[in-house]
C-alpha cells in the first residue's frame, strides 16, 4: 500500500469554527487521542498569535506520544522585516515543535490587496521565511494559501510561489483551497501542472464551502498527492475543513492507500465521538462512516436483505471503523425488523408466531399516534416483552399528583409531586420537590422505589426532549417526550406520548426505570452495553 501522510489541524483550523473553543487541557487530551489514532502530524496551533497556543507547545513536551509529530503554524515574515527579527518566525522556533508549517500568498489579488506589496517582493517573503526556518527546524511544510484561486487568476505567478518555496528547501508543498470553491473536476489538471514544475512532495488542504472538501482531497490523492490535511469531524471555519473521518477510511478501504493501522482505524468512531464530547457538541448521527445512523436500516426490505448478506445495503463492514449495524423500528418496519430487534434483545421470537404480527401492528398504531422508537429502543423492548408476557412486574403505580405553584409574581415556581407505588405487597406513598413538575415527579418516583431497588441511585437522566406534534390543535396538540437515561454501564432511550405533557413525561420516566430494572435483573449481563 502507498503511504499517505495524515496531517490533523483540529487544534488550530478546527478551533476557528463557530461554537468551538478548547482549553489547553482539552488540546492535550485531543492530541493524545489523535496520536492513538495514528495521525502523522498534529498541528497544535499558532504560537505567535495567543498565549494558549504557547502554553500548549510547552505542555505537550511532557506528553510521550507514540508516533505523531507536533507542528506549529504561522505565516511568512512581514514585509520590511528580516526573518531573524520577525516575531512570528522566532516564536515558531522557540516553540520547539517537530515541524513548522507556514502559509504564504499565492494569489496575486491577495498580494496586492491584503499585503499591499509587489509580486516579486512576495516571492522574497516566501523564500526568505522558509530558508530561515529550514536552517532552524528539522522539517518545514509550506501551505500555499488560496492556491487554486490564485492558479485560476494567474497560473504563472501561482507556480512561481511554489518554485520559491521549493528553492528555499520546503519539505512539502501543500496546495490549499482556502475558500473552498474548487470542484473535483477542476483539481486534477491543476495538480498535474504543478507536478510538471516542482518535484517536492505535494499536500492538499481543502475547505467545504462547496460541499466538496472530502471529494477534492480524494481526487488530489488520486493525482499524486501524498500529504492530506484535515480535521476530525470536519470542524473548521465557515462550512468546515476536509473531514478526516471520511478521508481516512475512503483512502484506506477503497483506494488501497495506507494511512493508519487497521486496529487504529477501528477506533475511528470512538475518537470522533470523544472529540465531539470535548467540543461539547452533539455528534452528527448522519456523518459518513462514524455516525450512529451510518449503518442504520429502517425499511423492512433492507433489513431482510442485510440479515442474509450485510453487503446488500452496507458499503463496508462497519466494524472496520468501529461502528456497528443498527436495525431501526418504525411504521416502515416489517417482520425482519421485529425479529432482528428480538435477537438483539435476546428474545426468542419466531416469524410465524402470531405475537410477531401483533407487535408489528401495535408498533404501527403507536407510531401513527405519535410514538417514535428510533431513539427509544428501551421502550420498544418493554413493549415486546409485555406482548410476550415475559416482562417482570417490578412495581405498580397506584396514582400520582403534581402541583406546580407560583406563590407570587416575584417568587420562582415551586413544583411538588406525590406518588403511591406498590412493590410486591408493600405500598410506598412519598412526595418530593423538583425543578419543575417533571423533575419533581422523577424525584418522587425514585424516592418511592429506592428502598426496594437501591441501584436506582446510580441511574441518571441524561437528556430530556419535548416535541409538540403538528396536529393543528395549538396548546391541545399531542406531545412526545423522549428521555435518555444512563448508569455506569449503559445508556438507553424511552418515549411517552400524550396530549398532556406530564402524562407523556410520566410514561417515559416509568419506562426508563423499568428498563434499568429489566437490565439489572432479566437481561444477561453481557448485553449491558450502549443502546
Amino acid at each position: 500500500m502507498d503511504l499517505i501522510q495524515m496531517y490533523d489541524t483540529t487544534l488550530r483550523d478546527g478551533t476557528q469554527a463557530e461554537d468551538i473553543a478548547f482549553l489547553v487541557t482539552d488540546k492535550i487530551r485531543i492530541a493524545e487521542k489523535l496520536d492513538e489514532l495514528g495521525i502523522h502530524y498534529i498541528e497544535g496551533g499558532w504560537p505567535g498569535s495567543n498565549p494558549k497556543d504557547i502554553a500548549f507547545f510547552k505542555e505537550i513536551k511532557n506528553i510521550p506520544l507514540k508516533q505523531a509529530k507536533i507542528a506549529a503554524f504561522g505565516a511568512t515574515r512581514r514585509a520590511k522585516t528580516t526573518p531573524d527579527k520577525d516575531h512570528n518566525l522566532r516564536t515558531l522556533i522557540q516553540a520547539e515543535p517537530d515541524a513548522v508549517t507556514i502559509f504564504g500568498k499565492t494569489w496575486d489579488f491577495h498580494v496586492r490587496e491584503a499585503l499591499r506589496i509587489g509580486l516579486e517582493e512576495n516571492l522574497e517573503l516566501i523564500f526568505d521565511s522558509l530558508k530561515f526556518l529550514k536552517e532552524n527546524v528539522g522539517e518545514v511544510i509550506y501551505d500555499a494559501e488560496h492556491f487554486f484561486d490564485g492558479y485560476r487568476a494567474n497560473p504563472e505567478y501561482a507556480l512561481k510561489t511554489l518554485q520559491a518555496a521549493e528553492e528555499a528547501g520546503a519539505d512539502c508543498l501543500v496546495l490549499c483551497d482556502t475558500n473552498g470553491g474548487t470542484l473535483p473536476h477542476q483539481m486534477a489538471p491543476v495538480i498535474q501542472r504543478v507536478r510538471e514544475v516542482v518535484s517536492t512532495p505535494l499536500g492538499i488542504h481543502t475547505h467545504n464551502d462547496s460541499g466538496c472538501a472530502v471529494a477534492n482531497a480524494i481526487v488530489a490523492v488520486e493525482n499524486g498527492i501524498v500529504h492530506v490535511q484535515g480535521t476530525i469531524n470536519g470542524f473548521g471555519e465557515r462550512c468546515g475543513n476536509a473531514n478526516l473521518c471520511s478521508i481516512i477510511p475512503s483512502l484506506q478501504l477503497k483506494m488501497g492507500k495506507h494511512c493508519i493501522a487497521d486496529e487504529q482505524l477501528a477506533k475511528l468512531r470512538e475518537i470522533s465521538n470523544y472529540i465531539y464530547e470535548i467540543a461539547n457538541l452533539i455528534p452528527d448521527k448522519h456523518q459518513p462512516y462514524v455516525g450512529t445512523s451510518a449503518f442504520a436500516h429502517k425499511g423492512g426490505v433492507h433489513v431482510s436483505a442485510i440479515q442474509r448478506h450485510p453487503e446488500t445495503y452496507e458499503h463496508i463492514r462497519p466494524d472496520r471503523v468501529g461502528n456497528s449495524t443498527r436495525v431501526l423500528i418504525s411504521d416502515l418496519s416489517g417482520r425482519s425488523n421485529i425479529l432482528a430487534k428480538a435477537r438483539e434483545f435476546n428474545i426468542d421470537l419466531d416469524s410465524k408466531d402470531p405475537v410477531t404480527v401483533e407487535i408489528l401492528d401495535n408498533l404501527k398504531k403507536l407510531e401513527n399516534y405519535g410514538y417514535q422508537f428510533e431513539g427509544a429502543e428501551a421502550t420498544f423492548e418493554i413493549l415486546m416483552r409485555k406482548a410476550l408476557g415475559t416482562l417482570r412486574n417490578f412495581f405498580t403505580i397506584m396514582g400520582f399528583r403534581v402541583i406546580d405553584a407560583k406563590p407570587s409574581g416575584e417568587d420562582p415556581p415551586l413544583a411538588e409531586a406525590t406518588i403511591k407505588v406498590k412493590v410486591g405487597g408493600n405500598i410506598e406513598h412519598t412526595a418530593a420537590e423538583g425543578n419543575g413538575p417533571v423533575n419533581a415527579l422523577d424525584n418522587a418516583l425514585r424516592k418511592a422505589l429506592e428502598r426496594f431497588y437501591p441501584q436506582l441511585k446510580e441511574m441518571r437522566l441524561i437528556d430530556f426532549k419535548v416535541r409538540v406534534l403538528p396536529a393543528g390543535k395549538g396548546t391541545a396538540s399531542v406531545t412526545r417526550v423522549l428521555i435518555e437515561s444512563g448508569d455506569k454501564d449503559a445508556r438507553w432511550g424511552t418515549v411517552g406520548v400524550s396530549d398532556n405533557i406530564i402524562e407523556a413525561s410520566y410514561q417515559a420516566l416509568v419506562d426508563a426505570i423499568q428498563y434499568k430494572l429489566l437490565k439489572d435483573y432479566q437481561r444477561p449481563k453481557h448485553e449491558d452495553s450502549n443502546e
